[in-house]
Order: C-alpha cells, then structure tokens, then sequence
C-alpha cells in the first residue's frame, strides 16, 4: 500500500499529490489493469474494524493509491484503468464510522470516495477478484507531560527520521525576520541525515534533534521580542541523546517547517484571514491552506497536476516544462510550496480568474513582450478622437502642461523644439519632462473659457478624463495665527555723593551755620560762597562720585534726584558742602503681537507690518545714496494638510524693532524662527521661546575711605540693575470648511 499525508492548518490531511503523482509515474500497471471493471461494493463491520469489499472483473495488479482528509473525515481510493459497472454511484452504508461511498470515473480512472463519521485509518488486501479495505478507528493517544514544566506536550510530529549512527554537533542557530512579519529560526545540522520531531507543548513549540549535540557556544536563550514577530525567545538546550529547542511565541500564529539539504528553517507566521486566498503575484504573503510534501524525483508536470486537482485551479502547463524534482516540505502553505517549485526550476505563473498558467520565466516574458508590441502598433494606427474638458479649477494653461510634460503647457511643434498651444494666439517656449499624450496625440487651451481641446485615441482619452477629474478639485485653505509676546521685567538703584571744602567767604550769613539745597550749586549760592554764581566751583570738591545712570538698562537716561548740605563757621569762612545722590527705577512691559494670514494648501503666504529705517550708503561712484532696511513684523509660512487632517508647515517669523543709536545710525534688534512643525487642526503649539535675564552691579569709590562703615558711602558711588526678557511664539492653524464660503 502506497499512501501520502499533509497537514492542513492542525490536522493531518492524505490528499491527492503524492496518489497522483504515482498515478502518472505507473503507467505500466495501468495499462496491465485496462478494461477491468468494478462490479460490486459491500460493507460490514468485523469486530473494531470495518470492511469494504470490492469486486473487479479481473485481480488487481496492485493496490490502489489513496489518501484521507480529516476535515470532512473521507478515505480517496484511485483505480487507473477501471470502468465502475455498479447498480447505483452513492450508497448508504451507516457501517459504524462508514457513512456512504461515491464512485466517480474520470480521465480514464475510477475514484472510490468513502464518506467517514470520524476520521479513521486504513489497510487495503487483494483476495483474488476482491480488494478489502479495512477501516479502523483512530485510538486516542495518551498526553505526556514535560518532566519540567508540567504542561501537556502533543504528541510529536516525527518530521524526519534519525539515519546517524552516532550523536554529532549542531553548527549553528540564527533568528531573522522575514519580510511578512514572521520570525524565522535558521539551525545549521551537521548532516542532512539528523532526526527532527516537532511538537506543541502549550502555546510553545518544541523540536528536538535526535542524536545531536550541542557546543557550549549554543546554550543560550535568544530573546527576540524586538523584531516585532510572533517569537518572543529560542531557548536551547541538551536534554539526553537529543538537542531541544522550545520557541516561545506570542498571540495566534501558524507555523510551518522545511529543510533544504543540512539547514533546518522554522517559520512562525502570524495569523491571517482568509486561509484559501492565493496571495496575489510572487509576495511574501503567503495565505494557503499547509501542506506536507516528501518526494523523490517526481516529474514536475505530474507534480504540477496534482496542485491543480488539489486547489480546484484551471492550470494551463507550457510544453518546455520538464525535468523531475525532489523535496520535503512540512507544514508550508500550499501558494508557498508552488511558488519554490516554480522558483527552483526557473518557472513563472500568471494567473487570470482561476486559470493558472504555468512555463518558463522567457516565455512568459516573451510572450508579455509580444502582446506590449502588438498593442503599441495598433496604437500607431488607431484613428483618434477630439474631447473637450472644461476646468472649474485648474487653469487650462497649467493642465496643458501636465497633458504635453512641458513646463508652461509645450509640445512638440513641426520644427521639433517644443512650444505652448493656445487659443489666444500666445507661443512660448518650454522644456519637455514628460507626456501623458500619445506622440499622435495634440491638445489646445483657451484661457478665456478656461477648456481644453484634446485629440487623441480612444484610451489616452479615457486616462486624461480620469486624470483631470483627480486634479480640477477645489483647494482646501487654511488660517493661520501666530502669537508673539514679549515680555520685560527691570529693575535698577543707584546712589552717590559729592564733597567739597571751601573758605574765605567775601559775605557772611548771619545767625545761620547750616545751608540746605537742591544741589552742590545751589547750597553753595544760598551762603555766598566764593565763585557760586560759576561752574568753577565744583573745582573745590575732592570727592565727586554722584549716582550713576547704567547704560542699557532700566537706569539709561533717568536723572537721579539729589539733596545738598552747606556746613560753615560763624563767620562764614570756612565751607564743608555735602551733595547726596540716589536713583531707582522699576519697570515691567508685555509686547503681543499676532500677525493672521490665510492661504491654499501647498501655497506660500506672506504679511508683514512695520518701519523702513533709512541710511546712507556708498555707490561705486563715490556718491552715496540712501538705502531703507526693514524693521518688521513678518510671517511667512507654506501649510501642507495630511490626509488624516493636521497641518505641516514650513514657517518663518521676524520680529524686528529699532533698537538704540549709534553713529552709523540706529541699530535693528532682531529676533528670527525658522522651523517645520506638524500641528492638529484648530491645535496651538509653542513653536520656541527665548529667554534672557541679566544682572549688573558697578561700584566706584575712593580707596581705603570708601570702606569704612556708614561713614563711607561719602566716599563711593553704588549701582545695581536687572533686566529680565522673555520672547515666545505660539502658532495655530485652522482648515478653512468649503461651507464657509457658500454663506
């Protein structure tokens, strides 16, 4: 008995490949069996076994080929050669775990189709004239436990068997991820001989390498959690005579297994829908019902034929396909298997409804080739047609351009060099990129009426109808606001003292020895000094360290208040005056501004607003000139919407203000962003923010005495400032609603 298993999904299927391809490969014994005759099928049940008997008009040469299918539970019996001579086709039996049985005959074979309650194994004897099939019950294994982690462990799938004689080394164990999102687990045998079982322990797998052993090297766990596959970690280890590894994978999944020569692969793939969808073209994605395939030298064409009887496909097979291939392939989804086939003889598939055709990579190109050509030469003589496009939109000019693949809207003209169509008489000259019209094809714009004129053939026609209904649509706009603050906070003191002696008064102030006044001057006046009513006088003060103003701060420009004191003799002759200083100043300011512009998707949009500060500038004649340079508020900034409704935009923003004089002219101080940033609809970001604080203290004394306590500050002059600056940008972008125009 000669029989061939895959599995599909979980379960095990016998399925036509293998029964197939030894149909094709026995052709002798099918001649040997021409015009023998199935005459009768009986059923009964012996003991734990049921018993089908068949009659034939002649002995069988040899026992049929078969298969079985787990889900719906079946048993396939083939017989080349047979012609089926019984009274009805389907019978009822209701034999135990026998239903009923179908006889079929087609392409010059009889298929006996036993429909079972529960899937079963079977045996097949030939009695003379009489072929028995007996059906017996799958007995229920008993579940062994793992010694280590106490979980069920399923009993082995034995992938292929140990032909070593002794235990030898693994070379090697990789991971990699494959394009589909599944994680594959490469191990490198010592031999294409080495036994591999594989099994389900769990929510892991388990596959043990009989008679193997492994370097210490290789005793170690991969975690591979971070190359986003269902595989989580590859544990390995010596576990007796055998070498286990246990994959730890994650959510549902589907595995399958092949080996090629001494390389070992098992891929985890995630699950996917659609289980009988074949993954369009030669992709990665592989969506198939799995499959196990062991084959040793089959005929490709043989091989070919049975995947069409398996997937119900229409499989058209090129004569230059030829040669035999051997394989085995454990748990493959079936659309993958194909495709190695295909891929390891050099041959390519195009499919077309649920006709599949199959032949040699040059011919299919060739034939691709052929059909291009032809197509192209009835384009060369198709007779064209006119088609007039009015744009609501899209200016015809620019859609003109597009048509002809010339910037400005050029085609080629009679002389060859490329010029602009329009009704309104303009020519211009433009550089060609590319066409969208044939080369018989020409177009024609009128700006007045805002159409164009194609005249082309019948399918270039079609695509530029389509192509225009994508892009004469209305733009989407967007507002755009920027907010600017700035922000000052200052704060400044300073404190000073003037101190002078004079003597030798010309008049005396009696009944008086204290004079008080507003300053060093004025007190000194009010007593009648010598040299008063003049500037000399401050010649008399040999201390002169007044409150100080700190340039570009809060203190620039401001004039400290001031009090004086005149101290003298009764007789007015000797003068000590005392002049005292102080200034302190506080300030704090908020500058908004929030320049608003509106624009087209993918459109730049500028506003500005502030001075032009004229200068003088040097010409190359020696004469000068007056130049302007801006001191501005601007915006300018290139908004692009994404399609699930933020904004990108492209922005720069000036803030620029006249700043203090200098002898060139007045300075600018300028602050500048420049940035990209992605922003929700109706969202504000901080697109930056500057922030600056400063802090200065001065002190100027006359030494040693402007150190001593109390008593010094005569002798020194004390200041101190600090200024505060906070600059920040805020920018917030609103899609324009279409409806908002219509009211």
């Amino acid at each position: 008995m000669m029989s061939f298993q895959l599995r599909r999904g979980t379960s095990w299927l016998g399925w036509a490949l293998g029964s197939l391809a030894v149909l094709l490969c026995l052709a002798g014994p099918a001649a040997a069996q021409s015009g023998n005759v199935l005459q009768n099928i009986a059923a009964s049940t012996q003991g734990n076994q049921i018993v089908v008997q068949l009659d034939f008009s002649q002995p069988l040469a040899s026992p049929p080929t078969g298969f079985t299918i787990d889900q719906p539970a079946r048993i396939v019996l083939d017989f080349p050669g047979v012609t089926p001579a019984v009274a009805r086709n389907a019978m009822n039996f209701n034999q135990g775990d026998l239903r009923s049985a179908v006889v079929v005959q087609a392409q010059g074979r009889s298929r006996l189709v036993l429909n079972l309650r529960a899937a079963t194994t079977y045996t097949t004897k030939i009695r003379g004239n009489r072929l028995l099939v007996l059906i017996t019950p799958n007995a229920v294994r008993p579940s062994t436990t793992s010694a280590a982690a106490g979980e069920v462990l399923a009993p082995p799938v034995h992938f292929a068997q140990s032909m070593n004689a002794q235990a030898l080394a693994l070379r090697g164990i990789d991971f990699h991820r494959a394009a589909d999102g599944a994680g594959r687990v490469v191990v490198q045998l010592p031999n294409n001989q080495v036994g591999v079982d594989i099994s389900q322990q769990g929510q892991n797998i388990v596959v043990d390498f009989l008679k193997t052993t492994l370097p210490a090297v290789l005793r170690r766990r991969l975690d591979v959690g971070d190359f986003a596959t269902p595989v989580k970690s590859v544990t390995t280890f010596q576990m007796g005579d055998n070498v286990r590894m246990v994959v730890q994978p994650a959510g549902s999944y589907q595995q399958s297994a092949y080996q090629a020569n001494d390389q070992f692969v098992l891929e985890v793939h995630p699950q996917l829908p659609s289980p009988n969808q074949l993954a369009p073209g030669n992709g990665p994605g592989y969506h198939g019902q799995k499959l196990s395939l062991n084959f040793q030298n089959i005929d490709v064409r043989s091989l070919l034929q049975v995947f069409a009887d398996f997937t119900g496909l229409n499989v058209v097979v090129s004569d230059a396909v030829s040669g035999d291939l051997t394989l085995r392939l454990k748990d493959v989804p079936w659309d993958q298997a194909l495709h190695l086939i295909l891929q390891a003889k050099g041959l390519g598939e195009r499919k077309d409804g649920n006709v599949l055709w199959i032949a040699p990579r040059d011919e299919i190109l060739a034939r691709e080739k052929s059909e291009l050509e032809a197509a192209k030469s009835i384009q060369a003589i198709e007779p064209v047609k006119s088609e007039t496009f009015q744009l609501n939109y899209q200016k015809a000019a620019n859609v003109v351009s597009l048509l002809t693949g010339a910037a400005g809207g050029s085609q080629s003209s009679a002389s060859g060099s490329p010029s602009t169509l329009m009704l309104g008489g303009a020519v211009g000259a433009a550089a060609p990129t590319s066409r969208v019209l044939s080369p018989r094809g020409t177009v024609l714009a009128d700006p007045r009426t805002n159409q164009i004129f194609v005249t082309d053939i019948p399918s270039k026609l079609e695509e530029i109808s389509t192509l225009i209904a994508k892009i004469d649509k209305p733009v989407r706009q967007v507002v755009i606001e920027a907010r600017i603050v700035e922000a000052t906070d200052s704060f400044g003191r300073s404190l000073g003292a003037k101190l002078g002696y004079t003597g030798a008064a010309s008049t005396l102030v009696p009944g008086s020895s204290v004079a008080i006044g507003g300053n060093y001057l004025g007190v000194t006046s009010q007593t009648n000094q010598p040299g008063s009513t003049a500037v000399a006088l401050t010649d008399t003060q040999f201390v002169n360290l007044p409150a100080n103003t700190i340039a570009n701060s809060v203190l620039s420009g401001v004039s400290p208040g001031s009090l004086a004191i005149s101290l003298f003799n009764a007789g007015a002759g000797r003068f000590i005056n005392l002049e005292l200083s102080a200034l302190e100043a506080d300030g704090q300011g908020k500058i908004i501004s929030s320049p608003r512009v509106i624009t087209a998707d993918m459109q730049k949009a500028s506003i500005e607003q502030g001075t032009e500060i004229p200068y003088q500038q040097a010409t190359s004649s020696g004469a000068t000139s007056v130049s302007f340079q801006k001191a501005v508020l601007s915006l300018n900034v290139t908004p692009q919407i994404t399609p699930d409704g933020n904004v990108i935009m492209n922005v720069e923003i000036h803030k620029d203000s006249v700043g203090q004089n200098t002898a060139a002219g007045p300075a600018i101080n300028t602050n500048t962003l420049t940035t990209q940033v992605q922003v929700e609809n109706g969202g504000t970001a901080v697109l930056g923010g500057i922030y600056s604080s400063q802090e200065q203290n001065q002190t100027d004394k006359v030494p040693l005495l402007g150190d001593i306590p109390v008593f010094g500050y005569l002798f020194k002059t004390k200041s101190r400032s600090t200024q505060k600056d906070e600059l920040l940008v805020f920018l917030t972008p609103k899609i324009v609603n279409a409806n908002a125009f219509s009211h």
